[in-house]
């Protein structure tokens, strides 16, 4: 019956019919720096890539401990996505700006890099 259940998780990790949790042991504050620097990654590649690009990100608890996720999906093409797995010292001091920058132009590139192998030099201009 354990599979019917919505919650039920691997053996010992989860109870059944306990909800699990995205972000285990971290502090409040922790969590909070981890979502801001994880909210300025997805701000700053929206800043790259027009609107017909989807972005959003996910904050979860992996084997290594907390893991960001951001994903893009261009308008044609697969989606891409940057794993991020802060240690200790970026929970406390926050990720850095640079970090965050080169997260944000790499997921910007790749999107755009499906778009262009998959559309190709097929186009059609529709002006000249």
């Amino acid at each position: 019956m354990n599979g019917n259940n919505p919650y039920a998780g691997a053996p010992g990790v989860v109870g059944a019919g306990q909800p699990s949790s995205d972000v285990d042991d971290l502090s409040t504050a922790e969590v909070q720096r981890l979502r801001k620097a994880v909210a300025g990654i997805v701000a700053e590649t929206r800043t790259y890539l027009p609107d017909s690009y989807a972005i959003g990100s996910e904050l979860s608890n992996g084997s290594g401990g907390p893991r960001a996720t951001v994903a893009v999906h261009p308008p044609v093409g697969h989606p891409v996505s940057a794993g991020l797995t802060p240690d200790a010292e970026d929970l406390e001091s926050g990720l850095s700006a640079e970090d965050c920058t080169e997260v944000a132009r790499g997921l910007a590139a790749s999107a755009a890099f499906q778009v262009m192998s998959t559309v190709g030099d097929d186009l059609t201009p529709t002006a000249r």
